[in-house]
């Protein structure tokens, strides 16, 4: 019974591992967007909102993505890339605000001098990984065999979503501390040490703004994948087409390069729908606050 036992978490193993390789790109990504929710706050409290958003991301994983997905494939699979259209809008809104807010445009309550709001702070990092957990868990669950049954799938499922968060997170939390591993080094008697310490700490603000850079980047182009991998399979296949076209052109320049042009591709669409997006929002609220009745 327990060599049994063994071979069966061995194939879910396995199967995990096959999947996460598949889900690599997203990965980085969520990687590279969550240490923007971290700027702004205090260094004593960086690791312990780490922890919730990393707390957050098992519940949406475990609590949220599983079992809808599971129940989703199984019963209504039909609903699947509509849920991931609407998410990868949402992706496209968030970067483009954050692009907007690059030349001074800022939408809604911004206080960039005061302390930041910190269960706000949570709340939204949360919300994004809700996305991108949904795209990794659904990318492993098309990689898993159709043949196993839901006991092996679900395991696997669980596998990924912990190892994934773990990944994810640790390299947040590394990031986010990697200034106090500097501040440490330069008490170091030794020269050499002390001076790479201080090279780390002068160098860390350029590093959060590169990541910065590099996280509003991803969420555009996930967020645009989605929606054009997801709108070609339901609605309308004429975008998804048109970038296939021009990788298709680009193909002898390598697969690099063809990965390159088809990222920016969905970049570009995610920022144009993001803007789209902002601007349909921003024409709401503002009809909203105007039609609302004013207290006395």
């Amino acid at each position: 019974m327990s060599v049994g036992l063994l071979a069966v978490v061995d194939d879910i193993l396995s199967a995990a591992l096959k999947a996460s390789a598949k889900t690599a790109g997203v990965v980085i990504d969520d990687a590279a967007v969550t240490p923007q929710y971290v700027q702004g706050i205090t260094p004593a409290r960086e690791l312990p909102v780490v922890w919730k958003i990393a707390l957050g991301s098992i519940i949406n994983k475990y609590v949220v993505i599983i079992p809808i997905a599971l129940l989703l494939s199984a019963f209504a699979p039909g609903v699947l890339p509509y849920l991931l259209i609407v998410g990868g809008g949402f992706l496209c809104f968030e970067g483009a605000e954050k692009v907007l807010e690059w030349f001074g445009v800022h939408h809604g309550a911004h206080d960039d001098d005061g302390p930041r709001d910190e269960k706000k702070l949570v709340f939204g990092a949360v919300r994004t990984d809700l996305i991108l957990s949904t795209e990794i868990m659904l990318i492993a669950l098309a990689s898993l065999d159709p043949d196993f049954g839901i006991g092996m799938t679900l395991g696997a499922l669980l596998v990924i979503g912990l190892a994934m968060t773990v990944v994810v997170y640790g390299a947040v939390a590394l990031l986010v501390k990697i200034d106090d591993i500097g501040l440490r080094l330069m008490k170091s008697h030794a020269r050499g040490v002390r001076r790479f310490g201080a090279r780390v700490v002068v160098s860390m603000p350029a590093v959060f703004r590169v990541i910065s850079v590099v996280g509003t980047v991803a969420m555009l182009w996930v967020g645009g994948h989605l929606v054009l991998q997801n709108l070609a399979e339901t609605l309308w296949a004429g975008p998804w087409d048109l970038v296939h076209h021009i990788t298709h052109a680009i193909e002898a320049a390598g697969p690099v390069v063809e990965w390159i042009v088809e990222t920016a591709l969905s970049a570009v669409f995610g920022l144009a729908l993001g803007l789209l997006i902002v601007v349909v929002v921003t024409g709401v609220t503002r009809l909203v606050k105007r039609d609302a009745p004013v207290a006395h």
